[in-house]
């Protein structure tokens, strides 16, 4: 027994010797390395993988396009998304969307709407940045005047120069998807070479506008308190949003009117399968006081009624409810075609604005409908080509816009 135990003892120490052995006069490049696996990826897989593992992420588009609020131009959108820690991959990426505009007939658009998370989503900054030179229209103020009021370079028609800054700094409560917090608003309103129709309009005059035209500075301070449960703000697939903004506007901040504004944002999406969304939202948009021309509550904007004209509809009050279908096109991707097919997909949308000189006064309904297409940039996010039709003055208008409307 003892004899038998020795030999497969001594049997044994040679095999580990042979195996140590045979190691050490190996080439290090021999040996199976994590690396190996890597080695056998094709130079395009490799880059693929790169490009899956880093951090920043950009896409740019560009070139000749056309907006009914601007006409043709030269346009170009970059959507960047990035984690604020590069280490944790559970982290929400923030998201930062970019448009210029460049218009033919003279002028020049910036603006973004960011969305910025740190520190494992107990921080959050959002809100909205633009300049603006462009050639613009007014319609004056209140459902009727609005509709029937004629667009064109004699009547409406007048160059505007502006800048907003309008961050929103949201802190989470505890453990709860509940955020407060400040915002701040500053406006800088000019409007040039107003059209001769637009110099005898009742509102403007009364706003403080002449045939020279019409400045103003607005400076407010406010508050939010939001809830928040969206999986991905930029692009929900589940989840509800609420939020409630309220900001005062005064000439001890160095306003030139004394004025308030609440605002009213309910929004919920519901999976119903894969990549198959339907959303839903009611907005409120209140603004009372002596409010300058710019600060209106506006019917009809690329994220909300997309088919009327910006600020063709305008007053103190704006209440809109929409629903939204959107669908992702699912393929096994097993060539080219079905993969391209992956990154596309299509909404199709339905609602209707109600607006008035007051919350419970309303005196104009604007229906609104329209169809889109979604092209898929980023995971989750997407570039939007939308259609929406204008019920009430039979136009139709198209847009071009980085991430959902809503």
């Amino acid at each position: 027994m003892y004899k038998k135990n020795k030999i497969a003892y001594i049997f044994l120490i040679i095999c580990y010797l042979n195996c140590v052995s045979a190691k050490a006069i190996l080439p290090n490049d021999s040996i199976p390395q994590e690396n190996d696996i890597t080695k056998t990826l094709s130079k395009k897989e490799l880059r693929k993988e790169r490009v899956k593992n880093r951090n920043f992420h950009y896409n740019i588009l560009g070139g000749p396009s056309y907006t009914p609020d601007y006409g043709v131009l030269i346009g170009g959108s970059a959507l960047m998304t990035f984690r604020m820690n590069p280490s944790d991959k559970t982290q929400l990426r923030s998201v930062a969307p970019f448009a210029i505009a460049v218009m033919f007939k003279g002028g020049l658009n910036l603006g973004t709407r960011p969305q910025l998370f740190f520190k494992n989503d107990r921080f959050r900054i959002f809100g909205q940045f633009a300049y603006k030179n462009t050639m613009e229209n007014f319609y004056g103020i209140g459902y009727s005047t609005n509709k029937d009021y004629n667009r064109s370079k004699e009547t409406s028609e007048y160059r505007y120069s502006g800048i907003q800054v309008n961050p929103w700094f949201m802190f989470r409560l505890g453990e709860s998807n509940f955020f407060v917090g400040p915002q701040i608003d500053l406006n800088l309103d000019k409007i040039l070479d107003p059209a001769p129709g637009m110099i005898t309009n009742s509102d403007y005059i009364k706003a403080g506008g002449n045939a020279n035209g019409y400045k103003n500075f607005s400076s407010g301070l406010g508050f939010l308190i939001s809830y928040d449960t969206r999986d991905v703000p930029a692009n929900a697939y589940k989840g509800v949003y609420l939020n409630v903004q309220g900001s005062f506007y005064n000439k001890i901040l160095g306003s030139d009117n004394n004025f308030y504004q609440l605002l009213l944002d309910y929004r919920q999406y519901k999976s119903v399968g894969n990549r198959k969304v339907i959303a839903w939202m009611a907005q409120s948009k209140n603004v009372f006081g002596n409010v300058p021309l710019n600060k209106y509550a506006l019917s009809g904007t690329p994220y909300d009624l997309r088919g009327y004209y910006m600020g063709q509809y305008r007053d103190k009050t704006s209440h809109v409810i929409m629903a939204e279908y959107r669908q992702m096109i699912n393929t096994d991707k097993e060539n080219f075609v079905k993969r391209m097919l992956s990154h596309v997909g299509f909404t199709a949308w339905g609602g209707c604005g109600f607006m008035g000189p007051n919350p419970v006064r309303l005196e104009g309904v604007l229906p609104n409908f329209g169809v889109g297409l979604r092209i898929e940039v980023q995971p989750r996010m997407n570039v939007r080509l939308d259609f929406g039709r204008n019920t009430v003055n039979k136009q139709n208008l198209f847009y071009f816009n980085m991430t959902e409307a809503f």
